[in-house]
């Protein structure tokens, strides 16, 4: 054997053991922090690496929410996953509403993974105003928060009750809505997020609070999904709650190769049943749920999907 031989065996001999411990970078941008989202981020990101021996490391971001993260995916290189409801996609690749004059032809790159936990509404009263209902908000001072999903669901919802010029809108940032409600600062609160929602479940443990139902009529109103959260889900809560939700998403773009997007679809799926003994949130996805997916789904994904024998439409391809 010459020298040359000898020392290219060593060279190999040295690169396995990099070869072997080689891992995947994924940055995973969902809301801020302390909100239900960033907490799913969080066990998704433990979960991942979990699921593939830290073959797959998962970074997560804070955002400022749905829209921010939809325009970055024109910006962002790598792999790049990220949280947002389908119909904003949408939006972004037509240049529409709150993406218009912002239009770029890498919103068309965009692909979907796998469907998280739906924004679920929340109409959060404190227990001291007495309001059971809708009607029984006029005069109080409700918080909905600014730039977010559920800031602008819960203005939609206002006006079509009859409210809007009815009860006096708080300028307090929604992280505070907690303390806000329990020193009289406010009356209640709006809030979107998977159920548990955590900054729910503070308020219900530390002042006592009411959720509002919406009737199917009310529903119907929304032309959103209707979603019952159990009795018992939060504190002093004892009877079913019928409200809304929208679907959510995590997304990628053509930048992340097929087998990264395959393996991410795949341990989600593998460890879902997991996450969900630690979190009931994760209970309530499932593979109907990616029927709400409009556009393209990853390739790498759509793999996975055709091994577990899920249909895709031909939109989906």
């Amino acid at each position: 054997m010459t020298i040359w031989s000898k020392l290219a065996i060593a060279g190999l001999a040295a690169l396995v053991p990099l070869a072997a411990s080689a891992e995947t970078r994924v940055t995973y941008k969902s809301a801020s922090a302390g909100s239900s989202y960033y907490q799913m981020g969080v066990q998704l990101a433990e979960g991942i690496k979990a699921g593939t021996d830290g073959g797959i490391i998962v970074t997560l971001e804070e955002s400022q929410g749905s829209v921010q993260n939809v325009m970055e995916a024109a910006v962002r290189p790598g792999n790049y996953v990220f949280t947002t409801p389908p119909s904003l996609v949408g939006l972004a690749q037509a240049g529409k509403a709150m993406f218009e004059g912002k239009g770029n032809p890498k919103f068309d790159e965009i692909r979907a993974l796998f469907p998280i936990p739906s924004l679920t509404m929340h109409f959060v009263m404190s227990a001291d105003s007495g309001v059971t209902d809708f009607a029984g908000m006029e005069g109080k001072t409700i918080l909905i928060g600014k730039g977010s999903f559920g800031a602008t669901e819960g203005a939609k919802y206002l006006d079509l009750f009859g409210l809007t010029d009815k009860v006096t809108l708080a300028d307090v940032e929604l992280s505070n809505a907690g303390a806000a409600l329990k020193n009289g600062q406010i009356d209640g609160f709006v809030t979107a997020g998977s159920w548990p929602a955590p900054n729910v479940i503070e308020a219900a443990a530390g002042t006592g609070v009411t959720l509002l139902s919406l009737t199917d009529e009310q529903i119907a109103e929304t032309k959103r999904t209707k979603l019952v959260i159990p009795a018992g889900t939060y504190a002093g809560q004892d009877a079913d709650v019928a409200t809304t939700s929208l679907d959510v998403v995590a997304y990628t773009t053509t930048q992340m190769d097929d087998d990264t997007a395959y393996q991410l679809a795949k341990t989600f799926w593998e460890q879902k049943a997991k996450m969900g003994a630690d979190a009931p949130w994760w209970n309530g996805v499932s593979t109907d749920m990616l029927a709400s997916i409009k556009g393209k789904i990853h390739p790498g994904a759509q793999r996975y999907y055709a091994e577990m024998g899920v249909a895709l439409s031909d939109a989906q391809k």
